[in-house]
């Protein structure tokens, strides 16, 4: 492993806990959308992998990893009258209101890593708009040096071309870079480019799902300035 001098994070499920940000925000989109239909609520929930029961996602849900795009090919069969162009958008829009739950305290986090010559970076599967509106409301849009969504132009995880295009943008070589996130289309991106990869578990994925993929798991981003400590990262 070289030396990191830049940390490209995922959004959901790394920067901002999945369950605690998302699973509420979702209970409440499949009621609006089923239109007081039970069995539709239900199909809704399961094309996504939603327990109801529970109300939260389950650990093999494909919209854990998966792009906006993605989500709208699962639900429209059940939405008659919709259009994919105006679920998207819908999606879109709803998802930039979602209260976002940082998984760790992040100004600090960020500010310390920023102090170290890091450079730091998003890269999401989610839109660029919402995950830009969701860093804005957590304050801490003006730490990151790149944001990417799938339509960015840089295509979507599990493809390099988000982490490739974050090492261009910062005057970086992807050996430089550790790509963090919490499933396995991340950590594939990570390696697909030439970077380093470290999971977390604030996502749904367990560490014996991961670990394969990482070059170490940790329990959050919380846990990156000690493991930086020991690659000698940036700065200290």
């Amino acid at each position: 492993m070289g030396k990191i001098s830049a940390v490209l994070f995922d959004k959901d499920g790394t920067l901002f806990d999945f369950q605690r940000s998302w699973a509420g925000w979702a209970l409440d989109l499949l009621t609006e959308l089923s239109d007081g239909s039970p069995a539709r609520r239900a199909a809704l929930a399961d094309a996504l992998g939603f327990d109801l029961c529970a109300a939260r996602f389950r650990p093999e849900s494909p919209v854990v990893a998966g792009t906006t795009d993605d989500v709208v090919r699962l639900m429209l069969p059940y939405l008659p009258g919709w259009t994919g162009p105006a679920l998207g958008a819908y999606l879109t829009e709803a998802s930039a209101q979602a209260p976002m739950v940082p998984a760790v305290d992040l100004g600090p986090l960020l500010a310390g890593l920023a102090a170290r010559g890091l450079a730091l970076g998003v890269a999401t599967n989610d839109a660029e708009a919402p995950a830009l509106a969701q860093l804005e409301a957590a304050g801490v849009r003006r730490a990151f040096d790149f944001v990417a969504g799938f339509d960015s132009g840089h295509g979507a995880k599990p493809g390099p071309g988000q982490v490739l295009a974050f090492a261009e943008a910062t005057g970086r070589r992807p050996a430089e870079v550790l790509m963090v996130g919490d499933s396995r289309f991340d950590l594939a991106a990570g390696r697909a480019a030439g970077a380093s990869t470290a999971a977390v578990l604030t996502g749904t994925a367990c560490a014996e799902e991961l670990c394969d993929l990482a070059g170490v798991v940790l329990p959050d981003i919380g846990a990156l300035p000690a493991y930086l400590d020991r690659l000698g990262a940036g700065a200290a």
